[in-house]
């Protein structure tokens, strides 16, 4: 585990340490005030089989959570869809959020955050969607200037952003095939914290190049340099997909990618 509290983490899986929130519902939280976090917090929630979790805070937060392991039927407010690994789903200031674990344990990572003075959900905002949606992109990104860029890149999905009515958290998602990067960035006014969702590769921190799977965890506190990359050299090697995104969101990454920053 590498942290302090002015540079950032990266938290290993294996390291978290989870408690009984009772029901067959088990909790730890990765990012948080213990890492001088904030504005986001993101929390690691496994549900036994056949048992419901529900975020009885949710109201007051602005939330968004992936399934990394398991089905079953997730619920924002009063919309409810069967979701399975690699969904994502997003609950806007003023509703509920919930979980029922079908006929396996689920394991899911929850982003959650208060809104931000001045801040107010989109009239109608996406609230389901998928680690490998492809609409909405962000490709040829050449960082900030914080480290030498790779004209290997790869591509990132916005998954919940501005554009979908989300007006503080964001989801993105980087799917890096072998060799490619997404490139070392800073976000000035914003806190970052992602999941290594699939594959093995290497996290940025801060001038320090980390190797992490499944599970793993990365902060990175606002000016904090922070990147991706998939050092493989076998082009047939594994897919390394990361999601998550800084918190609130940093109008220069859909900036680079020609889309508004206004929330829907």
């Amino acid at each position: 585990m590498s942290t302090t509290a002015t540079r950032g983490a990266v938290i290993p899986a294996g390291t978290l340490t989870f408690t009984s929130a009772g029901q067959g519902v088990t909790t730890a939280t990765a990012v948080g005030a213990h890492l001088g976090a904030r504005i986001v917090r993101l929390d690691v929630v496994r549900i036994a089989a056949g048992r419901t979790w529900a975020l009885s805070r949710a109201a007051h937060e602005e939330n968004v959570m992936v399934v990394f392991a398991g089905h079953g039927t997730a619920a924002s407010g009063a919309h409810t869809r069967e979701v399975t690994r690699g969904d994502a789903v997003y609950s806007p200031t003023g509703d509920t959020l919930g979980m029922t674990a079908a006929g396996t344990d689920v394991t899911v990572y929850l982003w959650r955050s208060r809104l931000l003075p001045g801040r107010r959900p989109g009239a109608a905002p996406a609230r389901f969607s998928r680690l490998w949606n492809t609409d909405t992109q962000l490709t040829g990104f050449t960082g900030t200037g914080q480290a030498p860029a790779s004209r290997r890149t790869a591509p990132m999905n916005f998954l919940f952003w501005p554009g979908t009515g989300s007006p503080q958290l964001c989801l993105h998602c980087g799917c890096m095939q072998a060799g490619e990067y997404f490139n070392v960035h800073v976000h000035p006014d914003s806190e970052e914290a992602f999941i290594v969702f699939e594959g093995t590769g290497q996290l940025h921190l801060d001038g320090e190049w980390i190797d992490a799977a499944p599970g793993d965890v990365l902060f990175a506190p606002p000016g904090v340099p922070h990147g991706t990359r998939h050092p493989a050299t076998d082009p047939a090697a594994p897919r390394f997909a990361t999601c998550g995104g800084p918190t609130p969101f940093d109008p220069v990454l859909y900036q680079r990618a020609g889309l508004s920053t206004e929330v829907k």
